[in-house]
């Protein structure tokens, strides 16, 4: 007397199709690899690039620059000190800003 049928073999088998789970797993997964990648080089990457040269930029600002500040204002930068930076914008119109409101240096006269 056989107390399990062939029925019950066959279920816990190996899946039809040759039980290739590992690659099927990793294909699921290609879509978000895909989307993380061209979030990368399309947000993340560039970002970084521009917060870097703003970097450099702010790091090399000199007495006597034509700057505007991220507020629009412009003006000749008359003294630095540590974050600080003095900038004249009219005759004898002076005003401190911090370094890090300085927007980009202005080319030619401003």
């Amino acid at each position: 007397m056989e107390l399990f049928g062939t029925g019950l073999a066959y279920a816990m088998g190996a899946p039809p199709g040759g039980g290739g789970g590992g690659a099927s797993s990793l294909m699921s997964f290609a879509p978000i690899i895909l989307i993380f990648v061209v979030f990368y080089f399309l947000l993340i990457r560039p970002q970084q690039k521009r917060a870097k040269e703003h970097r450099n930029l702010l790091g090399n600002l000199k007495e006597g620059d034509q700057v505007i500040t991220s507020g629009g204002i412009y003006g000749r930068i008359t003294g630095i000190r540590d974050d600080k930076i003095t900038l004249e914008i009219s005759d004898k119109v002076r005003v401190k800003v911090n370094r890090g409101n300085i927007a980009g240096v202005v080319k030619g006269d401003a």
